[in-house]
């Protein structure tokens, strides 16, 4: 059947065109990440003060042969091999929170890998609730595994800045931490009321009670010799 455009049918046509336009332009774009809130991301270093920070968390003799990650853009990167089965790395328990870390061989199979997904998603733009589902359920599949054996990871820096029992961060002196699956403070015969850093009261207490990867918390007092002048000094780049 031939159809003519009249001045009529074509105001019609033109109607439906621009209605039609203005459905496109309105139709949202396919799904992109969003860009995550600086508030919601640590805030990245200069490589140099970063490798030294994080390298100050270690006693000295295991410094020097320490695998080091710093954190990037869109994660962590590895910037030196290591030689001892100890990784360095300047771990973010919250976006604002600053926790010089040493993990054994033992930490650095089960602990570093959710280290460094933690620091991708926020990348992504993920949430904390997000996060903390993806966990679960990454610890429910394998994904994630608890440690299997004792072992330490060294917090030896001066310049702890890390959560409390209260979810503030606050300064926290030199200390040593154990692998303690699904301990809780209980089980140390801690409890009552936290004291006034906000944490557990008592020469020991455990972080991330009843998880997977909860700590045993032992503060050792000052630590002298452990603050790294040049980066360059420990072989990294």
């Amino acid at each position: 059947m031939k159809y003519t455009i009249t001045p009529r049918n074509g105001a019609c046509v033109a109607v439906i065109s621009f209605c039609l336009l203005a459905t496109v332009a309105r139709a949202p774009r396919s799904a992109e990440p969003p860009a995550p809130a600086a508030a919601e991301l640590p805030k990245l270093m200069d490589r140099e003060r970063e490798v030294a920070l994080a390298l100050s968390s270690c006693p000295p003799p295991i410094a020097s042969q320490a695998a080091v990650y710093v954190l990037e853009r869109s994660g962590y990167v590895k910037v030196r091999d290591g030689q001892n089965g100890f990784t360095a790395i300047v771990q973010h328990a919250l976006p604002n929170s600053q926790d010089p870390q040493c993990l054994d061989a033992e930490g650095t199979r089960t602990f570093l890998p959710r280290y460094l997904k933690v620091a991708e998603l926020r990348s992504q733009g993920k949430s904390p609730e997000e996060i903390r589902r993806f966990v679960a359920d990454a610890f429910a599949k394998g994904l994630f595994r608890a440690p299997t054996r004792p072992g330490i990871d060294y917090m030896l820096s001066k310049e702890n800045l890390t959560p409390n029992a209260k979810g503030e961060v606050v300064p926290f002196p030199p200390h040593v931490m154990f692998y303690a699956p699904y301990l809780t403070n209980a089980d140390l015969g801690v409890g009552g009321a936290p004291g006034p850093d906000g944490n557990p009261v008592g020469p020991a207490f455990v972080a991330g009670e009843g998880s997977p990867y909860a700590l045993i918390i032992v503060p050792v007092g000052t630590h002298t010799g452990a603050e790294h002048s040049s980066a360059r000094d420990l072989g990294v780049p």
